[in-house]
């Protein structure tokens, strides 16, 4: 009688509790579904857990982003930009009528290579994004430093960073404009959905402006804008995981410890680097698959873990400069940390759903991939 086959354990797990769902229920009998009290609420809360004066609730992350873009810049702007995030992070520059200048990356954060933002610098650049990937934070310290001595305005993308903190602090309590997203697969999740926050009494005017047709009041609207408006289902059901985010970060961070532990013995694995003073909420937990010491690829080490029932993920496959609308858009470029990386990386899983026997599941099928490599 052969063995019963476990559950595939999936790259990432999305589940609402009862308190969600009743929660959305009680928003949808009351028939006041965009943008009012929950909304509010949602924000003022947001605010309190991070440590930022304002927060401005948006339709999405990306829609977060446009809005923070808008904001900040002129038209015409340059923008620094590392080529390792999500396209978002880059279009929305482009859709604020800005030119994203793609940086290179530090090979062990994933995140933003001063020195080579610092290459790229143009007489025109007005703004450099932070892009806290995965739920590492980047260097704030150095970001903020680089702005201060040329004169720069600073987005921080946090889409990835629910719960991270940087030198004791939240990473949505610094300046200027910090931007997040609430999509399924976040540590914090509504549905769809964003966040700005901000300590700039006058930029979270204008973001307000931005995300609700430029309105100031019903018909009237001194500037144009958007409808990137949260429904009350969403600002309820977020409201109610906010009550959970440190719980469910804290599992992140010792699911990401149990595996550190075991992986970080294996030749050919990088296990995710943290630095000193940063609290990685672990949104991903990303490894680095050296082929050469492997004897195998990153794809071929992925299809040997779904062989062992363990689900991965490649965030990401091709870095922004590489996809096709931004080689139309700003020519072929070569970024080789970021390409080396968008090669060798992989996902695992890391979400709070993980029992005690998934974790010895995926280390156990990681430490067999790797002995019988080719």
């Amino acid at each position: 009688m052969t063995e019963a086959r476990k559950p595939f354990i999936p790259i990432a797990r999305v589940e609402l509790s009862d308190a969600e769902i009743e929660a959305a229920a009680a928003v949808l009998r009351s028939g006041r579904l965009v943008q009012g009290p929950q909304t509010e609420a949602f924000e003022r809360r947001f605010a309190e857990v991070v440590g930022a004066k304002h927060a401005i609730a948006t339709s999405s992350g990306t829609a977060a982003l446009h809005v923070a873009y808008m904001a900040l810049l002129e038209p015409g702007s340059d923008v620094l930009v590392p080529t390792f995030s999500h396209i978002s992070t880059a279009s929305m520059v482009h859709f604020a009528g800005c030119r994203p200048v793609l940086c290179d990356i530090d090979p062990r954060t994933f995140t933003l290579d001063l020195d080579d933002a610092e290459r790229r610098l143009t007489p025109n650049t007005r703004a450099i994004v932070g892009v806290h990937l995965f739920g590492n934070a980047c260097a704030i310290d150095e970001v903020l430093k680089f702005a201060r001595a040329h004169g720069l305005r600073v987005v921080w993308d946090a889409a990835q960073a629910h719960g991270t903190r940087y030198r004791g602090r939240d990473v949505g309590s610094f300046p200027d404009l910090v931007c997040y997203s609430f999509y399924p697969t976040k540590n914090l999740f509504v549905g769809e959905g964003g966040m700005i926050t901000t300590n700039d009494d006058e930029l979270a005017e204008r973001c307000r402006l931005l995300r609700s047709h430029g309105q100031t009041r019903k018909y009237e609207h001194p500037v144009l804008g958007f409808n990137y408006r949260l429904t009350e289902v969403e600002a309820a059901i977020g409201l109610k995981q906010l009550e959970r985010l440190d719980e469910r970060v804290r599992r992140r961070r010792e699911n990401a410890a149990f595996l550190t532990e075991r992986l970080s013995q294996l030749d050919g694995i990088q296990t995710p680097y943290v630095p000193e003073g940063v609290e990685h909420s672990y949104h991903q937990y990303s490894i680095l698959v050296d082929p050469e010491t492997l004897g195998r690829t990153r794809d071929e080490l992925a299809r040997a873990l779904h062989e062992q029932g363990v689900g991965t993920g490649v965030h990401y496959p091709r870095p922004i400069h590489k996809q096709p609308a931004f080689e139309r858009l700003l020519g072929e470029q070569h970024l080789p940390v970021s390409e080396r990386v968008a090669e060798r990386i992989l996902s695992l899983p890391v979400h709070p759903a993980l029992t005690r026997d998934d974790l010895e599941r995926i280390c156990t099928a990681v430490e067999r991939a790797v002995h019988l490599r080719a």
